[in-house]
């Protein structure tokens, strides 16, 4: 692909996929709101033993409208801030409604939505000053945790498909920077990664990504995001950028607002009408 200016490049990407399923590029009003009469997903919590924390740790499970464990499901791991948990996408994210009214219009592929606390240390709260050297280390350390410790526990008690292209890890803000960190430094584990107005923790372009073509050949979906009105949009433009630089297909998708949730929520609503689909449905990244 030639060169073009960074945000015609981004709208030319996203409107393939928009085209390809008539996505909108902003959620319509009312998106997250609880409609009546229509099938909703369950929310429970669940603990799984970490023998990276040395400990009991805690995360909350979506399953969709219809769920069976007589199914099979792909599974999106939805990470948090640096000021959430476990619950901070259904508290402030209402991420259980957005999802529930996709499915009431057929918008989205069944699938299993976790969303743990991305702060993996015993006292995983978020308390005190969150910025606290050893709570910006333990978000680092849910890598092992996510990779060695959660997802297991998931596909041992969850009709998970075990496999990367259906699996998905996608957050915002810290949680984007660690999407970003881990989807693309573990390629074996993931063919969907998306980051929501990824935190300085992201790493540079080169080591996210030293070999470029190793992401061409696995990724299924790449997706940047953050709001116009972000300070943090420099973290998501130097990403872009180098992806650009090394032609590999992403969707850098700017839009309205800055870093809260208003943005993030637009973020899920678009992101996980994406995932998962034939490629036939989600178009073609050329």
């Amino acid at each position: 692909m030639k060169k073009l200016p960074l945000i015609i490049f981004g709208l030319l990407v996203l409107s393939i996929y928009a085209n390809a399923q008539n996505l909108e590029k902003q959620a319509p009003e009312g998106f997250d709101v609880k409609k009546p009469g229509i099938q909703r997903g369950t929310v429970d919590t669940v603990t799984y033993a970490s023998e990276t924390v040395g400990t009991e740790r805690a995360a909350t499970i979506y399953t969709p409208p219809g769920y069976s464990e007589n199914n099979t499901y792909p599974v999106l791991y939805l990470l948090h801030g640096i000021g959430g948990d476990e619950y901070a996408w259904l508290k402030n994210g209402r991420a259980n409604v957005v999802l529930n009214n996709l499915y009431a219009r057929d918008k989205i592929e069944p699938m299993i939505v976790v969303m743990p606390n991305g702060r993996a240390m015993k006292d995983d709260r978020a308390v005190g000053n969150v910025f606290a050297d050893d709570k910006i280390e333990a978000f680092a350390t849910f890598e092992q945790d996510l990779l060695n410790d959660l997802i297991p526990f998931i596909e041992r008690n969850y009709p998970a498909i075990e496999d990367r292209e259906h699996r998905a890890l996608a957050g915002l803000s810290m949680g984007g920077g660690q999407s970003l960190n881990f989807g693309l430094a573990n390629l074996d584990a993931f063919a969907w990664v998306g980051g929501f107005s990824s935190a300085p923790n992201t790493k540079e372009p080169q080591q996210l990504l030293p070999d470029p073509q190793q992401a061409k050949d696995q990724l299924k979906l790449l997706w940047i995001s953050c709001g116009d009105e972000d300070d943090l949009m420099r973290i998501s433009k130097r990403t872009h950028e180098y992806l650009e630089q090394h032609s590999v297909p992403h969707i850098f998708h700017t839009e309205p607002g800055g870093h809260d949730f208003e943005v993030w929520k637009n973020d899920l609503y678009i992101f996980s009408q994406l995932l998962f689909k034939p490629a036939k449905k989600r178009g073609n990244y050329d």
